[in-house]
């Protein structure tokens, strides 16, 4: 299969887990600062995505990534051959992996890529959870395998869910993933970091966080027995403060 244009580079394991620790937009808040990209439209998906098990928190992982055809029976005969030789690859990359899976479909929905099985399968080969333009189904079972989706809807049936292709580039949700991209995705979406800013990012996160708890949070907040004028005055103090800080730190002057 068709091997990524570029190599990520990988975080050590300690980096990823205190990246657990921030939700979706904090750590897009830290992008911001170290892309060269447009943080405006990139990166992010573009369209709705559903966490159908926010109460896990966070995922962060190296997306692994997969297409199907549910509603397409013409590789049927297949299947035992190519869940094998997809399981091999899903086996070969390092962890933590989320799969990252393109439903062809679309925007039709035959068949739930995601169940029990499949869940816990992936679950034993290093997986942590998936990003599916598709379906799932068994969602208490794999609330059980500590497998967590964000997917477009649920669905009773299986159809004809198998990887006709993997290890190239997807579209899901309005967004271009490659093979290999780190991943951070909770309840308000993910974020698929482009090869070569992912050194930095951590750092980058934790600091626009700070700036926020040290500026704009505290100017809004405390407001007991101050004037309308006084508190509109402390407000842009702060966000003068908060983008002085950014650009001390980046050269760029943040969100506000």
């Amino acid at each position: 299969m068709n091997k990524p244009a570029r190599k990520p580079y990988r975080l050590p394991h300690s980096e990823m887990l205190l990246l657990k620790r921030w939700n979706t937009p904090t750590i897009y808040n830290g992008w911001e600062q170290i892309t060269r990209g447009d943080s405006a439209a990139d990166a992010f998906n573009l369209e709705e995505v559903r966490d159908f098990m926010p109460h896990m928190g966070p995922m962060v992982g190296y997306a692994i990534t997969v297409v199907i055809q549910p509603g397409n029976r013409e590789q049927a005969p297949h299947a035992g051959e190519l869940w094998e030789k997809y399981r091999r690859y899903v086996a070969s990359e390092p962890g933590p992996k989320i799969v990252v899976v393109q439903d062809l479909d679309k925007p039709q929905m035959f068949g739930a890529f995601w169940g029990e099985v499949n869940s816990n399968t992936h679950r034993a080969l290093g997986c942590v959870g998936s990003i599916i333009d598709g379906g799932l189904r068994d969602l208490d079972e794999m609330n059980n395998a500590g497998f967590k989706v964000l997917a477009r809807r649920m669905c009773v049936g299986h159809a004809c869910s198998i990887p006709l292709r993997w290890n190239c580039e997807v579209e899901v949700f309005g967004r271009k993933v490659q093979p290999g991209q780190l991943i951070h995705a909770d309840k308000h979406g993910f974020l698929a970091i482009p090869f070569g800013e992912e050194r930095g990012l951590l750092e980058a996160a934790t600091f626009m966080d700070a700036n926020e708890c040290n500026t704009v949070i505290p100017a809004a907040r405390d407001i007991a027995g101050r004037s309308k004028e006084e508190i509109l005055k402390n407000m842009k103090a702060a966000g003068a403060a908060f983008g002085k800080a950014a650009r001390a730190k980046f050269k760029r002057k943040g969100e506000w």
